[in-house]
């Protein structure tokens, strides 16, 4: 039944030589790698305007401005220095791959754990954010914020799960309604002010002739922050594109520039010619009614930010399954995440991005507020890691042009540096402690995973001289075999015939739970025409396990240095995937003990039982 649930919803598998057919080029590649910083431009400026318009009125709107052209001067620098990494590093990881290469192992892990908690926070506040525009026009809908994020979020799995091309059809179009909607309006708004309209000013805010304080202009310059992240999101899925991937990509990291800047910039001047006061509602939103009234526009600019929204979690659904793949095929990650799906897509990092981002929505009530505290913070790490890398890089190996490269990575480190000490400072009360506490904790546990996939290594890899001394067909050891019988039936005598087949040296086990047990399966095991002996071992209090790990360990039973005992465990198989939930499975348990000890085989002998109703209806059963 799931299997044929996950074949509609996902699709067939596909083959290995189908990835090619998987990848992107410029026209699709931009709108699901750029999604997540075009659509920032609908929180960014409303962010900024936030924490301004309660301490300098009216004065917010100009520092809006000043704020909008230093960050866009970063977005250049950023853009310029992305570029180099794309060139450098054309198999995609981005800031982990540069940092771990250029600047050591810790550094590297950091910068792919910084990454990693950006992408979470980026579906959870991208997704917040869309169901807050919406249920700006919709107010009805405000109680249900946190269930309609659930869904949203299950439908971009589901969208992703079914692989790239899948989504790059999906959500592309979308994206464009978006970028072509806010232009109109940019150009629609300036023209009604150029034309002689004057806006009427808003009564709740009041024009306050006050110094603005440096503590405030920086906690609002780190909100204006958010409109950078995804940027590095194209350097991380290099790889997703077509051949040349690298001239695809860069083409995608230029034009993404460019459209920021046309609509953070467009819209921060309509906020300043508009005034609105987005507390407690959607700046874009309220900008649209001032321009354009309630009628087919407003309601197409509320749709397609509500929607570019929700499609900006899919940069980071383009963005994290790549780069835990590339770290878990460094080790530093399970094994499990490197690994396609049916689809060719990373199946597994996309259900831990889906799961984790719910999570967060549960905590935080999906409140962009609350959420956008923890924003950033790890993306800016991730640049300062980045550019740091890089500049290493260039005064390592001094290529041609390494000076210019270098000046550009060099100031790139040293703003981005800046900033994640301005975010950290500013957001620290607000939420952002917790991510600074999370992120050592993350790197803690990804050193212990890389040290058990070492550890595991060195155990199980030959030296050469091993090998070829080695000879499999030399018989070192002597086998015994062990079946564990719960009652008499044909899934245990299968077993024990098997068992006869592999060694001369067997023997049947039964744990009994009360002499009455006991005395039933000896009478029933007796009838049987065979000269296997039955153990039968009474457990006072009812545990399966530790008799049989006594009995292999006891005298009786001695286990010497080149002697292997084999295990066979009877189990039947039944049809329908509830029919496990009513059954014991003690094989289970069994097996995972058993499996501790290195001189002890484990093998099931599994007995296919058929459909319930063919069994009932059928004579041959009676």
């Amino acid at each position: 039944m799931l299997k044929k649930v996950r074949r509609v919803l996902v699709g067939k598998p596909l083959k290995n030589e189908a990835l090619n057919e998987q990848r992107m080029g410029v026209l699709w590649g931009l709108p699901i790698l750029s999604s997540d910083a075009i659509s920032s431009v609908a929180y960014a400026g409303q962010e900024v305007l936030m924490v301004l318009i309660p301490v300098i009125g009216l004065g917010a709107y100009k520092q809006l401005s000043v704020i909008s052209v230093i960050v866009i001067g970063l977005l250049f620098l950023l853009m310029v220095s992305y570029r180099q990494i794309i060139n450098s590093y054309p198999n995609g990881g981005g800031a982990f791959v540069v940092a771990k290469e250029n600047l050591g192992v810790v550094a590297g892990i950091t910068a792919g754990a910084a990454l990693s908690v950006d992408y979470i926070l980026t579906v959870a506040v991208s997704i917040s954010s869309g169901v807050e525009q919406f249920t700006t026009a919709f107010k009805v809908f405000k109680p249900y914020s946190v269930l309609i994020c659930f869904i949203l979020i299950l439908l971009l799995m589901v969208v992703n799960l079914r692989g790239v091309r899948e989504s790059s059809r999906i959500f592309g179009i979308p994206a464009y309604c978006f970028i072509i909607g806010i232009v109109v309006m940019i150009i629609v708004g300036i023209a009604r002010i150029k034309g002689g309209y004057v806006p009427p000013q808003p009564e709740n805010i009041p024009d306050i002739v006050k110094p603005l304080s440096l503590l405030i202009f920086l906690r609002a310059f780190s909100n204006g922050c958010t409109a950078l992240t995804g940027v590095e999101a194209v350097s991380n899925a290099v790889p997703n594109f077509k051949t040349p991937s690298t001239k695809y990509a860069k083409r995608v990291l230029l034009l993404l520039s460019i459209i920021i800047l046309i609509l953070f910039g467009g819209s921060s001047v309509l906020a300043n010619l508009y005034h609105v006061n987005p507390h407690g509602n959607a700046m874009l939103v309220m900008i649209a009614g001032e321009i354009f009234g309630h009628g087919f526009m407003y309601y197409y600019i509320t749709a397609s930010t509500f929607v570019i929204l929700v499609l900006a979690a899919n940069t980071a659904y383009s963005g994290f399954p790549m780069l835990i793949s590339i770290m878990a095929k460094d080790g530093y990650a399970p094994r499990q995440l490197s690994m396609r799906g049916d689809r060719l897509s990373y199946d597994n990092g996309i259900i831990m991005l889906s799961v984790t981002a719910m999570l967060l929505i549960i905590i935080f009530k999906a409140r962009v507020t609350s959420l956008i505290s923890l924003y950033a913070i790890g993306v800016f790490l991730s640049f300062t890691l980045a550019q740091s890398g890089m500049l290493v890089k260039w005064l390592r190996t001094r290529d041609a042009g390494w000076k210019l490269k270098a000046v550009f990575n060099g100031a790139g480190a040293l703003v981005t540096s800046i900033v994640v000490v301005i975010i950290a400072f500013t957001k620290f009360i607000g939420g952002a402690w917790l991510v600074v506490i999370s992120l050592p904790i993350l790197i803690f546990m990804i050193t212990k995973v890389k040290k058990h996939y070492n550890a595991v290594m060195r155990q199980l890899r030959l030296k050469p001289e091993e090998i070829s001394a080695f000879n499999i067909n030399k018989a070192t050891y002597t086998n015994r075999v062990i079946v564990p019988i719960e009652s008499i039936n044909r899934s245990s005598l299968r077993a024990l015939r098997y068992a006869r087949t592999i060694s001369e040296n067997v023997v049947a086990f039964s744990v009994a739970i009360d002499d009455e047990s006991a005395k039933k399966i000896k009478e029933k095991y007796d009838s049987l025409n065979t000269d296997i002996p039955l153990i039968t071992k009474y457990s006072p209090f009812r545990r399966v396990v530790d008799p049989l790990l006594k009995f292999i360990e006891s005298a009786e039973y001695d286990y010497e240095d080149g002697d292997m005992i084999t295990v066979i465990l009877p189990q039947f198989a039944v049809k329908k995937w509830w029919h496990r939930i009513l059954h014991n499975n003690t094989r289970y348990y069994i097996e995972r003990e058993l499996l501790k000890h290195k001189h002890i085989v484990v093998s099931v002998m599994p007995l296919q039982l058929r459909d319930d109703d063919y069994v009932l209806n059928n004579p041959k059963y009676d």
